[in-house]
């Protein structure tokens, strides 16, 4: 199976590399040979390479620069993945994309006023640029005819790159206090279960009597996401715990206060509820899926005390 992964220096595509290396050939272009915000550059790759399988884990993610990039971050997130759906038809092959949370306007409530897991069948309703873009390059990719599969998932985290997990680990290092937002609900994901999970999933393609049959099967939009349910002060307080157990703070830890969104605004809107309902594909690719609590404990663990 020959494979096109971009964003191969992103937390997601870098985690993405060695199992794929796994199902086949991989082409994983740096940022300087394939820019996803140059269509003509994008389709000349994916003709030059003619993969049996594009994945696509690269986005433009600065969710609040995109207030006021909206141009960047459409060509990247919506039509690159456009362009990539196109050529994946006229090629035959399939396509990996992956998605956000931030499709949802994060109401999603019940009577009691506790938060809902999102279903794949819930209406969309995205409030800032990043989640706009993000849902034009689903749909694009949903009314392109090629084979597919689109996998939402949310705060992805890892040992790799700029995300929560490593800047709470700068900043308990650096200071006493950390004020943590306490109102927004999520699941945390670690790039390497992403990953892994994807690769799981691709098993079945590869002893699949034939790869139309199999994407007629298991082709869509899933969520995919750990088991379990955290607001941002719970996570970065599991985060601190593990560091302070491995001595990697080489400090007393910090102290850790819950705060609302309202006292940390920011230009662009974050949903409230990011809980992403994943029963969907447990049931097709049946997949038991571990908690987010145990993929930190081992994301945590290629950390070391210094």
């Amino acid at each position: 199976m020959r494979i096109l992964l971009t964003g191969s220096n992103g937390q997601l595509g870098n985690a993405l590399q060695a199992p794929l290396s796994q199902l086949g050939s991989v082409y994983a272009p740096l940022r300087n040979e394939l820019d996803l915000s140059n269509p003509d550059q994008l389709r000349q790759r994916i003709r030059e390479y003619r993969p049996d399988l594009i994945i696509n884990p690269a986005a433009y993610t600065a969710v609040d620069l995109a207030e006021t990039e909206e141009k960047l971050a459409h060509a990247i997130n919506a039509e690159a993945p456009a362009i990539m759906a196109e050529e994946a038809r006229k090629l035959g092959a399939g396509l990996i994309h992956y998605s956000t949370d931030y499709v949802f306007d994060g109401e999603k409530l019940d009577q009691h006023g506790q938060v809902l897991a999102y279903l794949e069948t819930d209406a969309t309703n995205p409030q800032n640029v990043y989640g706009k873009t993000k849902l034009a390059g689903e749909q694009a990719i949903q009314s392109s005819g090629c084979q597919h599969l689109i996998l939402r998932t949310s705060w992805v985290y890892s040992l790799h790159g700029k995300n929560f997990l490593l800047t709470i680990l700068r900043l308990a290092k650096e200071r006493d206090q950390l004020r943590i937002v306490n109102d927004q609900w999520g699941i945390p994901n670690s790039a390497a279960w992403l990953a892994d999970t994807t690769c799981r999933l691709l098993a079945g393609l590869q002893q699949a009597n034939t790869t139309t049959d199999w994407w007629a099967k298991h082709g869509g939009l899933y969520h995919l996401s750990a088991a379990g349910k955290a607001n941002w002060f719970e996570f970065a307080s599991a985060i601190v715990a593990h560091a302070e157990q491995k001595n990697i703070l080489n400090k007393t830890a910090p102290t850790l206060t819950g705060i609302s969104s309202s006292d940390y605004p920011t230009p662009a809107r974050r949903p409230h509820n990011s809980l992403l309902g994943t029963q969907k594909l447990q049931d097709k690719f049946a997949l038991d899926l571990p908690s987010w609590q145990d993929c930190l404990q081992i994301c945590m663990q290629g950390l070391r005390a210094t």
